[in-house]
């Protein structure tokens, strides 16, 4: 029986702090096992069976919200990777709204409390996960982000397809997706979100 593939939403962030963020993953996520760029995820499996729902949801959550800013960048470690963390309540409420209107469709993941952040390093030893996490605390902090939209990906088994950009007002066209990292050579990945 096929199965339309799940649905993840992210945020569309500005292309200064996408291109720091992304740079960091790129040099410390494994390469064959990077198969998306940086991103913010607010939900990680919605069902694809109910995409005209999620869209119509995405459109009116973005419909007179103005971008608004991600602040922290502090290190967290995962253990076998490391994130950095981010703050906004603005992110807080838009994600609240809409994880009460998809309530019946989140997995268990997506029910469990909300800590944005962005994924840099995954699927490695500790040792090197808690180098990278020292490494971090000892930088300057991360830059600030701006939350531009949303974003609507389908998840096909590793890399991410896009499927729609939803911008906020005030921020007309600069909802898009970012481009896909490039690998010397493909193999078994993870693109799962994070």
């Amino acid at each position: 029986m096929l199965t339309d593939p799940p649905l993840i939403v992210t945020l569309a962030i500005d292309e200064a702090a996408f291109l720091v963020l992304d740079g960091l993953r790129r040099r410390h996520f494994p390469p064959l096992r990077n198969l998306v760029p940086a991103h913010v995820t607010l939900f990680h499996r919605l069902p694809g069976s109910a995409e005209a729902a999620i869209r119509a949801e995405l459109t009116a959550a973005c419909r007179d919200r103005q971008p608004f800013a991600l602040t922290g960048g502090q290190p967290r470690l995962l253990g076998r990777g490391v994130a950095l963390a981010y703050v906004s309540p603005e992110l807080q409420d838009l994600r609240g709204r809409l994880a009460a209107s998809f309530l019946p469709l989140l997995s268990a993941q997506d029910r469990q409390s909300y800590r944005p952040h962005v994924t840099i390093q995954n699927k490695v030893a500790p040792d090197l996960a808690r180098a990278l996490a020292l490494e971090l605390e000892s930088c300057p902090r991360q830059p600030t982000i701006t939350a531009t939209g949303l974003l609507l990906w389908r998840y096909l088994e590793g890399p991410w397809q896009p499927v729609a950009a939803f911008p906020f007002t005030g921020a007309a066209g600069a909802a898009r997706f970012p481009p896909r990292p490039q690998h010397p050579t493909s193999g078994p990945g993870n693109g799962e979100p994070g």
